[in-house]
């Protein structure tokens, strides 16, 4: 006979940390649908974000998950902030299964363009913030004998994207190569460290930002020319990145480490 029983979530029980959990306007951006993936999974989330005002939508996407997931207030780039907030997580639950560093944002600017300030600020906001929360993080999991990672980093750091945006650019290349490194290095411990590389889905990222940037403000001439990157007929958006990332972190990744999963609709796989 059939069990009628719900089946337990794929992450059911898991304390899941998610930095940048927030976003820059309504919609899935990518950090919100993997803290509200995971909930809808069973987790107990840890939406963290340094804006405030961003995390009540994210609890309005949860819907009948909301109770999953607790809001934090926490700025990746204090390292204090960080190692007090994974301290208190820890002390009131005991444990921290998943991290997910999805912390970043562009400047446009090439090679000779971008101010030194301006590349500062990029590896700054992309790359350092992988590394500060990962070292609170890690020990913690090491101690565990257990724990899933992973880092959000860019098609940008692999193909040219349509802008000039070389520190973006760089600093999403060192997000997948520190994760490789720590993967190894970490692997004896049962701790696993993974990159998803989201490609050109449409994010509140877009709206906001990026039409200003790319387009002069028009939105819809900025999806319409990203669209004709992608061979398959539809854009993406923060959810494609959230179920790659809940694949990754639940126990059916059990023998993936140290390695990237792409979601970009076969951008990357193009030539031209």
């Amino acid at each position: 006979m059939l069990s009628t029983s719900k089946p337990p979530g794929r992450v059911a029980g898991k304390v899941a940390l998610v930095f940048g959990a927030g976003c820059v306007g309504p919609g899935w951006g990518n950090g919100r649908a993997i803290a509200v993936r995971l909930a809808q999974e069973g987790a107990l989330v840890m939406a963290v974000d340094r804006q405030p005002d961003s995390l009540p939508e994210t609890l309005e996407h949860a819907g009948e998950f909301r109770g999953n997931i607790e809001t934090h207030i926490c700025d990746v780039g204090d390292s204090g902030q960080v190692g007090r907030l994974v301290d208190a997580v820890h002390q009131r639950h005991g444990r921290i299964d998943v991290l997910v560093n999805n912390v970043g944002g562009p400047i446009p600017g090439g090679a000779t363009a971008l101010s030194e300030a301006d590349w500062q600020r990029q590896l700054d906001l992309n790359l350092t913030s992988v590394f500060t929360t990962c070292r609170h993080v890690l020990a913690l999991m090491a101690r565990q004998g257990s724990g899933a990672v992973v880092n959000v980093s860019s098609t940008s750091a692999i193909r040219w994207t349509g802008a000039p945006q070389v520190g973006y650019a760089a600093a999403k290349a060192g997000v997948m190569q520190f994760g490789r490194v720590a993967a190894v290095e970490y692997a004896r411990h049962g701790v696993r460290i993974n990159t998803v590389l989201p490609g050109q889905l449409h994010t509140p990222l877009v709206d906001a930002f990026l039409a200003t940037q790319q387009a002069a403000g028009d939105v819809q001439a900025l999806l319409e020319k990203r669209q004709k990157r992608i061979p398959l007929p539809f854009m993406g958006d923060g959810r494609d990145t959230a179920n790659a990332v809940l694949f990754l972190v639940s126990d059916e990744a059990r023998f993936i480490t140290g390695t990237e999963l792409i979601v970009d609709g076969g951008m990357s796989a193009r030539c031209d």
